[in-house]
């Protein structure tokens, strides 16, 4: 199974973060959604959970 990535640095944002999260997609948008509604200030919800999951991008493997 492909992990997934999701990296604060491709956003700007006032605190200017750079949190970078990465596991299995599940993981990932729990994780993601948490860091986005504590940190970031953004209400939880289904729409923000397949907004994060929209923004996943592949991790490249380790060489």
């Amino acid at each position: 199974m492909t992990r997934k990535i999701a990296d604060c640095r491709d956003y700007p944002s006032d605190s200017n973060c750079t949190l970078t999260i990465s596991g299995e997609e599940d993981e990932v948008v729990r994780a993601a959604t948490e860091h986005a509604v504590s940190v970031h200030e953004h209400t939880d919800s289904p729409e923000l959970r397949e907004q994060v999951r929209a923004l996943l991008k592949d991790e490249k493997a380790a060489v």
